[in-house]
């Protein structure tokens, strides 16, 4: 059993400049998406951090805000939380892989990111990670997120422009020329 297994946890990172994050929740099962909010957030804050909290639909839109953010805001890293409870069709697989692939593409671009995505079998699983005084992978997957920018500034500091960024504030309609009504 996981539980009965002791694991090696890093010391919390530090930090000489102000850090933002963004913690991205799909809250389907809201019981358990704000047990992983507050192990987020005193992570985060137990660093000096600050953060902004973001719902979305499911656990497949994350991904897709990260992205959004990441182009259009300021945040240093990111917390990918929500929970996917395997039923009775082929769907939970599909939940599972691609938000989790949309998550390593995105930390393959150079975005920090802590994924808390939850993948179980069961409800009581679900409450066993969740909860702040168990498992905690809310504040697992924050610690993550500050681990990682801790790792990138320590080689070279922030840097944009990693990944898709569009070319100015205006976006162009496909095959139509550049004018005010542009979208």
């Amino acid at each position: 059993m996981a539980a009965a297994v002791e694991h090696y946890t890093l010391d919390r990172p530090s930090f000489d400049k102000p850090v933002k994050i963004l913690i991205v929740v799909a809250p389907y099962y809201k019981d358990i998406a704000d047990q992983m909010i507050a192990g987020a957030k005193a992570e985060i804050e137990a660093c000096g951090a600050i953060h902004e909290l973001v719902e979305v639909p499911g656990a497949l839109e994350v991904p897709t805000a990260i992205g959004i953010a990441e182009r259009m805001s300021n945040f240093d890293g990111y917390v990918a939380l929500g929970c996917v409870i395997r039923g009775e069709t082929t769907h939970y697989e599909t939940v599972c892989n691609d938000s989790s692939r949309g998550i390593t593409l995105l930390g393959l671009q150079g975005l920090c990111i802590g994924n808390g995505i939850l993948t179980v079998e069961t409800m009581d699983q679900a409450q066993a990670r969740a909860d702040v005084d168990g498992q905690n992978k809310g504040g697992g997957a924050a610690a993550a997120a500050l681990h990682l920018i801790a790792l990138g500034r320590k080689w070279g500091g922030a840097r944009k422009g990693v990944g898709f960024v569009p070319h100015s504030d205006d976006y162009k309609v496909a095959g139509g020329p550049r004018t005010p009504d542009t979208a």
